[in-house]
C-alpha cells in the first residue's frame, strides 16, 4: 500500500523502488499535480541507471474495452513501472514511444 503523501507530491517527482533497482518517474508540468484537467493525457519520464530513460505517454481517460485484444495474453506480465504508475492512476494506459518496456 503506497501512502496518499507519497502519491501527491508537491512537484511531480517519485523515486521507484522496482525489483532490480531504483528509477525516477518524473513530469516537467507543474500544474499536473494541482489541476485535474491536466491528468487525461500527458508524459512522464523514467529515468533509471541501467537502461537510461524514456518518455511515457499516460492516458488516464482510455477504455480498456477500446484496447486490441487480439495480441493480450492473459498471463502478460506488465512492467514494474506502469503498475507503480497505476498507484497513482489506476487503469491509465502507459504508451512507451517505441522504447522497450522496462520490466
Amino acid at each position: 500500500q503506497v501512502c496518499p503523501g507519497l502519491r501527491t507530491p508537491r512537484l511531480p517527482i517519485w523515486l521507484c523502488g522496482l525489483p532490480g533497482g531504483h528509477g525516477v518517474l518524473f513530469g516537467t508540468d507543474r500544474q499536473l499535480l494541482c489541476d485535474w484537467k491536466r491528468e487525461r493525457v500527458f508524459p512522464l519520464h523514467f529515468y533509471n541507471g541501467q537502461r537510461g530513460a524514456a518518455r511515457l505517454t499516460i492516458d488516464t481517460h482510455s477504455h480498456h474495452w477500446e484496447e486490441d485484444r487480439s495480441e493480450e495474453d492473459p498471463g502478460k506480465r506488465r512492467p514494474a513501472v506502469e503498475m507503480a504508475i497505476r498507484t497513482k492512476w489506476a487503469g491509465a494506459t502507459v504508451g512507451w514511444n517505441g522504447t522497450d518496456p522496462f520490466f
